[in-house]
């Protein structure tokens, strides 16, 4: 099998943890049989600095030919006078558009060997393990009209019925798959395309009646996030609440370093960790690539259709963690500190220990 993968490093830490990234992929791909050819493309401030604009046509192309895109991070202090349309993160608004990535999907899961690395209590958080599926191409970050002057700013948030309806279908479709139960977060008490939303979401619910959905309005939701995540199976919700849970979700679990993502539309995929570009601990590989490895992960799940191989990179994870290594900004002084270079190694390794330990054929295609 062959596949063919665009990568877009970006900026501060983007190139480290795509180095990292495809140093697992080309490995896992190895152990299956299958080839990936990698093509890498300039995106984010990288690009303004020699383009002019922070996403080129030549680049979209890229991405359009391609059967996923990965993205290390864009952005970084030294873009944020620009105009909104030439910022880093306008590319990747732009490139989300453009690829119709209508589902943005952050996994919160607590590794057991990590639970003690949260902020919070290790009771509330152990076993935590749900899934936010966040609206990504519509919304306010998209509304028209939008704008300031010196006296006020404006911006639009408004909701077709087909953009709810395809982002609760694919909730509802992976709620079956799990814990069937889906928690629609919303502010229908004050915002009327809220209550939009929840009515759509509602209607579609009815075609999924082994599904329970609860409804939960945002304040509350992100309250009950870091009070008790056990309760959460699949959330649904709109692009700027899912833009803030998802950061929530991310920090209970101990570090964005942590969480990865895919952004899903009907023809394309693009993967990418949560975490921002850090540029001030850029070139120092310390830089987490445990985000960036998942979503690799993530990639072998949705796209390939590569269950076992995704497996194997969590399991190769897991077990890093569990013998102790951290990277620096998840680790404490009784942790055994490594770089990024050095945590990508630890994990391939464990991939190859359990890759070795298993029976042959379990990990067949």
């Amino acid at each position: 099998m062959n596949y063919r993968v665009t990568l877009l490093p970006g900026d501060g830490i983007g190139p480290e943890v795509t180095k990292a990234a495809v140093d697992v992929m080309k490995f896992i791909a190895n152990k299956f049989d299958v080839d990936i050819q990698t093509t890498e493309e300039l995106m984010g401030g990288c690009s303004y600095e020699k383009h002019g604009t922070p996403l080129t046509d030549e680049t979209l192309q890229a991405c359009y030919d391609s059967d996923a895109v990965f993205l290390g991070a864009v952005g970084g202090y030294k873009w944020d006078s620009l105009p909104h349309r030439l910022k880093p993160e306008a590319a990747l608004l732009k490139l989300r558009k453009s690829l119709g990535l209508f589902a943005n999907i952050r996994p919160a899961k607590v590794y057991s060997a990590f639970v003690n690395s949260s902020s919070l209590k290790s009771e509330i958080i152990n076993n935590t393990d749900f899934i936010v599926f966040r609206e990504l191409t519509g919304g306010i970050y998209f509304g028209e009209p939008r704008g300031m002057d010196e006296n006020k700013g404006w911006n639009t948030m408004v909701y077709s019925r087909e953009e709810v309806i395809r982002i609760a279908r694919m909730a509802f479709l992976t709620a079956r798959r799990r814990n069937k139960v889906v928690t629609n977060v919303d502010k229908a008490n004050v915002l009327e395309v809220s209550q939009f939303w929840r009515n759509v979401v509602e209607e579609v619910s009815k075609d999924y009646p082994d599904v329970e959905l609860r409804h939960m309005y945002v304040d509350n939701a992100a309250m009950q996030i870091v009070r008790n995540p056990k309760q959460f199976d699949v959330i649904v919700t709109g692009n700027i609440f899912g833009d803030i849970i998802s950061d929530i979700a991310g920090m209970i679990t101990g570090s964005l370093g942590m969480l990865p993502s895919a952004s899903l539309g009907k023809d394309y995929a693009l993967y990418e960790p949560v975490h921002g570009s850090a540029p001030d601990i850029a070139g120092k590989n310390i830089a987490n690539p445990i985000a960036a490895i998942t979503s690799v992960a993530m990639m072998f799940e949705h796209t390939f259709e590569m269950d076992k191989a995704a497996e194997l990179i969590y399991s190769a994870v897991s077990k890093t963690l569990g013998n102790g290594y951290r990277t620096a900004d998840i680790g404490k002084e009784t942790d055994k500190i490594v770089s990024t270079d050095e945590m990508t190694k630890l994990i391939k390794d464990e991939i190859e220990n359990i890759y070795n330990e298993q029976a042959i054929g379990v990990f067949t295609l």
